[in-house]
């Protein structure tokens, strides 16, 4: 990966990172939710609403159905999606928040915080707390394990986050896939919602189908899909098996508008992050960086396209002047703090732990490239398909809206 070149001479880490960033005044998913929580007179933000989605607009819908479609970002649906239903409704694009990341950006849908207040920060996010590295999602740490509610640890008291759910003055609705559906980080952010699991793409929304269907007052539900963030992740989101999925779930979603017709019912689909290939050839292998590795304290945290560096503060030096000679051309670095200090993870007030959750230094990698590293007993296994760093393709996301 190193190349033939002339190593650059050293500078100090960069204060801003170039390309888009998340919008939290109106034009991201935390406004999204803020359009929602307000439509069902649910308590204030500090959030303004989707510039996009006046929740006046909202409130005069019985029901309010928002669908996640994990890792289809808007530049995959313009591009992919021509002629198809869902971008026949796509209203405009939205930023996710930062790192655009399944951790991060969930959090958000089911907390209505950006993660500047919810404090998760990527799919591994060191707890000082614990004094480990947790897998957020599964709530088990990284290395292997069982979840940590089975050692007693209460995922909703440990995160200590309030659901969108228990906000929002309706009857709500979780719909999951079944292998995640009871899980503590689902249980912990479903609050006082109900839980609806399913087992396949026709299950999905016939279970949405049938929660419309079995009361009479207003509702809310929450419902998510991930089979095409897997495949892009094994196959690229330029794959022939991303596009052939993507077109099961349109003609899914067509014969689902038409099922619920009548139900005076909104429905919102979105994603969480977008998506950028690369695979192996794009990778930094961390194993072959010793004197990078050396300086770090623990493993690399938080994601593959945005790493967070914790370094010996005796060896910072060494740190900052490997990554600006060796790894100049695959990577731009960030004193970390200054990232919190620019509102790339929110507005206001900071997670008590959210500096210790970021590290000395965050690495964003450039063009396609990722950055890994491999703890002993880890499958090896590179992405083709990657996110959470800050192109274009991965930080936009698609706003569609339907009145059915």
């Amino acid at each position: 990966m190193k190349g033939n070149r002339t190593p650059p001479a050293r500078r100090s880490a960069q204060k801003t990172i170039p390309g888009p960033r998340p919008d939290y005044q109106g034009g991201g998913i935390v406004n999204l939710m803020t359009s929602i929580i307000r439509a069902f007179d649910g308590a204030p933000s500090r959030y303004p609403p989707l510039k996009l989605l006046d929740p006046a607009s909202l409130r005069a819908a019985k029901n309010i159905v928002l669908l996640v479609i994990d890792g289809m970002g808007h530049d995959f649906l313009v591009r992919t999606g021509q002629g198809s239903a869902l971008h026949e409704h796509l209203k405009g694009g939205m930023t996710s928040v930062f790192p655009p990341t399944t951790a991060a950006a969930i959090t958000t849908f089911l907390t209505g915080q950006a993660p500047q207040q919810h404090g998760l920060t990527g799919w591994f996010t060191y707890f000082s707390e614990l004094g480990t590295i947790l897998a957020v999602l599964p709530f088990r740490p990284r290395l292997a394990g069982t979840p940590l509610g089975t050692a007693g640890i209460d995922a909703a008291e440990f995160y200590g986050h309030e659901p969108v759910f228990d906000r929002i003055n309706a009857p709500s609705f979780v719909v999951s896939p079944g292998r995640i559906a009871y899980s503590d980080f689902n249980a912990a952010h479903a609050g006082k919602a109900g839980i609806r699991a399913y087992s396949s793409l026709a299950g999905l929304f016939r279970t949405i189908k049938n929660v419309l269907r079995e009361g009479k007052g207003r509702r809310y539900i929450y419902a998510y899909w991930s089979e095409l963030d897997r495949l892009a992740h094994d196959h690229g989101i330029e794959s022939p098996e991303v596009a052939a999925h993507f077109t099961d779930i349109d003609k899914t979603f067509s014969r689902f508008l038409k099922a619920i017709k009548g139900t005076d019912t909104t429905v919102i689909v979105v994603a969480d992050h977008g998506f950028i290939d690369g695979g192996p050839d794009y990778c930094i292998d961390l194993d072959d960086h010793p004197r990078l590795k050396e300086t770090l304290l623990i493993p690399l945290c938080g994601e593959r396209r945005l790493a967070y560096c914790y370094v010996h503060a005796d060896k910072r030096s060494q740190f900052e002047d490997y990554v600006q000679t060796e790894l100049a051309d695959y990577a731009h670095l960030f004193r970390s703090e200054d990232l919190i200090a620019q509102g790339y993870f929110g507005l206001g007030p900071p997670h008590p732990q959210l500096k210790s959750r970021i590290g000395d230094y965050t690495l964003a990698m450039t063009g396609n490239h990722t950055i890994k590293d491999w703890l002993p007993g880890e499958r090896y296994h590179v992405h083709i398909g990657s996110h959470g760093g800050l192109s274009e393709q991965e930080m936009r996301v698609p706003l569609i809206v339907v009145q059915a």
